[in-house]
């Protein structure tokens, strides 16, 4: 019974955020948007990513890189994986903030990449090159931390 209700309170959302990735699709980038803030502002994971996309690339909305790294901050912790990519590369690059941050940005590779996302690894092979050990251990430190929470069972 509990399973019955939670698939039939889930499917309106599913369908919202299917419907804003067509309307993406199709380029209606402010319909898009507006289908799916409903969803975004009660916290769904797969919506706060796609307005993070939005505003990162300037699709329908202005381009604005501090709020696209908010968006998909919301959405990466709750565990959305192309979100945690996303935050990852705005701490290694230092966009929207005062400098880049590589510990952060291995951190939220490291969680995209036990989330499962396939490209974060590449990304993680990466941003080791131009990190110290030190560097290294103390984002290990925050992986620690962050993983039992954020994915319990992997």
């Amino acid at each position: 019974m509990i399973l019955a209700i939670a698939l039939a309170l889930a499917t309106p959302v599913s369908a919202e955020i299917e419907e804003a990735r067509d309307l993406m699709e199709a380029g209606r980038f402010e319909e898009a948007r507006e289908a799916l803030l409903p969803a975004a502002r009660s916290g769904n994971a797969d919506a706060e990513e796609l307005i993070g996309v939005m505003y990162a690339l300037g699709l329908g909305v202005e381009r604005d890189p501090e709020r696209a790294f908010e968006w998909y901050l919301r959405s990466s912790m709750k565990g959305h994986p192309g979100a945690q990519s996303g935050v990852g590369w705005y701490y290694e690059v230092g966009i929207g903030m005062p400098a880049p941050d590589l510990v952060r940005a291995y951190l939220w590779y490291a969680l995209s990449a036990i989330g499962g996302d396939p490209d974060a690894a590449i990304s993680l092979e990466e941003v080791v090159k131009k990190m110290t050990p030190e560097e290294i251990a103390r984002a290990q430190v925050l992986i620690d931390d962050y993983k039992p929470w954020m994915y319990p069972f992997r």
